[in-house]
Order: structure tokens, then sequence, then C-alpha cells
């Protein structure tokens, strides 16, 4: 594996660094989202309960005891409880702008990475098979031992680029599909906190 790293050139260097720059990028976008993720059905019980005991007070002190974008946007709601619909939702919708853009942090660097690598692979490619066409004339022979040298330095970079590409791709797929799914349960929790307000009133 080292030999046909070295074989493929110094456009090799590079798709390396962007491969290790993309999997710590992949490893605090994991951790981060893991740690977003919580119990959010049964956080929520606990807060309707403590709502309709003791009023947003309760509501928010059920929030301090919790972690992750919804309980963020509650606490953002319930405090704004009281003051009116509008300012309760707008307050929800500004803390799920701020929870949306962490979850998104960092996504656009993988896309980043997931376009650069194939395209500095193909660079490589192209680098190669110049030193394939001078090897020739060089030689002035076109036998195959006099660009096998070359062809095999345009391929190797071209298929590391592409092997860099889908393994972020994959990553940043898997990524966007969690966001997703948290992005769906704070809209859903957040028209549940507003139901909840206005049933307590």
């Amino acid at each position: 594996m080292v030999e046909l790293f070295l074989d493929g050139g110094p456009f090799m260097y590079p798709i390396l660094l962007l491969l290790l720059g993309g999997l710590a990028l992949v490893v605090e976008r994991f951790r981060s989202l893991s740690q977003s993720q919580a119990d959010s059905d049964g956080f929520m019980k606990d807060l309707s309960k403590a709502v309709k005991a003791g009023g947003s007070k309760s509501g928010m002190a059920v929030c301090k005891g919790h972690d992750g974008p919804v309980s963020n946007i509650c606490k953002a709601g319930l405090d704004k409880a009281g003051k009116g619909a509008d300012r309760v939702e707008k307050a929800i919708e500004n803390a799920g702008s701020l929870e949306m853009a962490f979850l998104e942090k960092n996504m656009g660097w993988l896309t980043a990475i997931v376009a650069i690598a194939p395209m500095m692979g193909f660079t490589g490619t192209v680098w190669g098979m110049i030193g394939a066409f001078e090897a020739i004339e060089a030689a002035n022979d076109i036998s195959p031992a006099v660009v096998a040298g070359g062809i095999s330095q345009a391929l190797l970079t071209t298929a590391f680029g592409l092997v860099v590409a889908m393994i972020i791709q994959i990553c940043q797929n898997f990524f966007s599909s969690k966001i997703d799914g948290m992005v769906l349960d704070m809209e859903e929790k957040s028209i549940e906190l507003t139901d909840l307000l206005r049933s307590a009133k």
C-alpha cells in the first residue's frame, strides 16, 4: 500500500491531507451530533407535567436539566411565555435557527473535500500523462516500458482521489440524514410546546 502511494507521485500528498482533514471533521461531527441527541419524547413528557403543575418556571427548570437542541428551543419559548404567542413563536424560530447552524457546522467543509479530492486526483492524472509523453519524447520510443510509469501514476492518483471522495461522501450522507431527523424532531416538539403553552393558560 505504501509503495502504491509513493508510486502515485506528488499529488498523492495533498489528497492524503484532504483525507486526514476530512476524517478529523467526521470525528468532530460524530461526537457533536451524538451529544446533541436526546430522548426528546421523554423530555416533552416531563416538560408537559411540569408546565401543567407549576407553569413556565417549572418548565424552565426541566429544560435546564436536559441538553440538546429540543430543550434549547423549548427553553427559549418558555422564556417568552406570557408575552404573547407571537413572541413565543419568534423566540422558538430564532433558537431553531441557531441550533440548525450548530448542527450543520463543518458540513460545508465535507462537501468541499468531496468535490476537491477527485479533482486533485484528475490533476495528478494529467500530470502523469504529461510525464508519460515526455518519456516518449525523450526515448523517441512508444513502447509500454517507456510510458508505464506515467500511466501508473495517473491511474493511482485518480483512484486515490475517488476513494477519498467516496469515504467522505458516505459520512456526509450519514450526517445529513441524522441532521434531517433532528430538525424534524425539533419542529414537532416546537409545535407541541406552543400547543402546551396555549392549553396551560
